[in-house]
């Protein structure tokens, strides 16, 4: 039986003052199309790098942001599907709460850069736009407004809260 080789990534939950999301919007090349996904920024940790440290890689190479202190880790997503990331046979993603001040995002990486990892664009959401939304458009985690919501009302989790696709 081979083992499981998913691919390793950390994303950050990035809230403002005003409890907004930033999310990015991923254009995602399908057989049968294109999927858009709006996800947090962050991404793969490299076979020798600590999470933090691949965070604050990601965050600035994407949205421009530098984080001084150690953020709390609040969700902990694998899905485990080889069709989900090329390459792997799926995803474990550990989340980060990183509370900002509101910012327009802009990393280091250019247009075609982020273009080349999917990216098109970025967005601050609002919970109620998130858990209304009904258009093509999905999130990930598919469910984001519930973990988001108790994130925003209840705090930083004990531990990390398990998310599904």
């Amino acid at each position: 039986m081979s083992s499981v080789h998913p691919r390793r990534s950390v994303r950050a939950v990035v809230l403002d003052e005003d409890d907004r999301i930033l999310l990015c919007r991923l254009v995602i090349p399908q057989p049968t199309g294109t999927i858009v996904v709006w996800a947090a920024p962050g991404g793969g940790v490299e076979s020798d790098e600590a999470a933090l440290v691949a965070l604050r890689r990601e965050l600035h190479e994407e949205v421009g942001l530098a984080i001084d202190v150690d953020p709390p880790h609040v969700w902990h997503q694998e899905v485990i599907d080889p069709g989900h990331a090329v390459g792997y046979d799926g995803v474990v993603n550990d989340y980060f709460l990183v509370r900002v001040a509101s910012f327009h995002p802009r990393g280091a990486m250019s247009d075609d850069e982020l273009a080349a990892e999917n990216i098109v664009g970025f967005r601050w959401w609002r919970l109620s736009d998130i858990a209304d939304y009904c258009g093509p458009d999905v999130f990930s985690p598919r469910d984001l407004a519930t973990p988001l919501a108790a994130l925003i009302a209840g705090g930083v989790p004990a531990r990390p809260v398990p998310l599904g696709l």
